[in-house]
């Protein structure tokens, strides 16, 4: 009897994973938290810069986040307050 029930367990599981095989769960309803540890405030040459990914405070985190992607794959958290990083800010947001 126990080894029918454990049976069925099993392939209830079986049967809930291929449904949810290839479904993508996006990355803000995963990552409800800030993703800068610490920034980086000198200047990087845009030479370097691949993209800048711009997050606004919200309930996720209370720091505004500039990510940016640099052309060696790194990621680089950037001080929203420096100078040249407003630059990028203001020109990310004129867009």
């Amino acid at each position: 009897m126990i080894g029918k029930t454990v049976a069925a367990v099993l392939i209830l599981l079986l049967i809930s994973a291929f449904g949810t095989q290839g479904e993508v769960v996006p990355r803000s309803a995963v990552e409800l938290r800030c993703q800068c540890i610490s920034t980086h405030s000198k200047f990087i040459h845009p030479k370097f810069i691949q993209n800048v990914n711009l997050t606004p405070s919200g309930p996720h985190c209370k720091n505004v986040e500039v990510i940016t992607t640099l052309r060696n794959g790194r990621e680089v958290c950037l001080e929203p307050s420096a100078p040249w990083v407003k630059l990028i800010i203001k020109a990310i947001l004129d867009k």
